[in-house]
């Protein structure tokens, strides 16, 4: 199998509304794809079918191998889902309740590691609903990767960490995806995305608009950079140019060494992503 997901023709509507519009997908094994897009974009449903949670209308359906609408106990094991949220369990610890989720799976990791890994170590024997809003998301987190999964869905996995919070995950997802897990995320943070996918598509209208490499996306290595300099007076100029490196020698030569305020920049992913939902829009 080259592709850990295939969707082809994908389709789902909800009364004359079409969440998701004929939608073209492939994720291949060992990578991390991040899927952007905004709200009511169809982001949520395609995740839900592709997890087998939701039934589809129409279009294909691959997810390791089985089709999600039929999938049986055994692929449910391979396939980790970051939840959303703990609910009826908030009255056990965090360790009873990673130990119960552990349960669930024929070879799950150990418990006591996995909190540890997503940094619960102190909270281990503290009631759920005690924890905070980062706490719980990475309960949420540990609850998805005990099952030790080929394939994990992560829905908004940083929303209420804080900076650090959030370069501490992007280590454990770095680490548990050289491990040889796929990933599949979706996301609001841009910064995020860029920081670990190896691809991003970017869904608008129920279909994908793109999918690329993160620095390719939207054509934005090929995009002209922006050069800004200060000038002697204080004003601050820029210009647009395909060879920025020969208009900075140029200013250079100009101020006879040192460019003040020199900044020279290209268009960042949000850029390009804002773009392509406006224009899709």
């Amino acid at each position: 199998m080259e592709f850990a997901i295939s969707a082809h023709g994908l389709r789902k509507s909800y009364g004359d509304i079409a969440a998701v519009a004929g939608l073209d997908l492939e994720v291949r094994h060992g990578e991390v794809f991040a899927l952007l897009g905004p709200n009511g974009a169809g982001k949520t449903t395609t995740v839900e079918i592709l997890e087998g949670y939701r039934k589809r209308d129409g279009g294909e359906v691959r997810v390791l191998d089985h089709d999600p609408a039929a999938a049986n106990a055994e692929w449910r094991a391979r396939v980790g889902i970051v939840l959303q949220g703990t609910g009826e369990f908030e009255e056990l610890t965090v360790g009873e309740l990673v130990r119960h989720f552990a349960a669930f799976y024929p070879k799950p990791d150990d418990p006591d590691e996995v909190i540890a890994r997503v940094g619960l170590t102190g909270k281990a024997k503290a009631r759920t609903h005690g924890l905070s809003g980062g706490q719980k998301r990475r309960l949420d987190v540990a609850l998805g990767i005990v099952g030790r999964p080929e394939l994990l869905f992560l829905d908004e996995p940083t929303t209420g960490f804080d900076p650090e919070a959030r370069r501490e995950f992007w280590q454990l997802i770095r680490e548990l995806n050289t491990a040889g897990t796929t990933i599949m995320l979706t996301t609001h943070y841009l910064d995020e995305a860029e920081a670990l996918a190896h691809r991003v598509g970017v869904i608008a209208g129920g279909r994908l608009v793109e999918v690329a490499e993160p620095s390719r996306l939207g054509h934005r290595e090929q995009a002209p950079a922006t050069v800004s300099w200060r000038t002697p007076d204080g004003t601050v100029e820029s210009a647009e140019s395909d060879t920025p490196t020969a208009l900075v020698a140029e200013l250079a030569a100009r101020f006879d060494g040192e460019i003040p305020g020199l900044t020279v920049t290209r268009p960042t992913l949000e850029d390009v992503y804002l773009r392509m939902i406006g224009a899709a829009a």
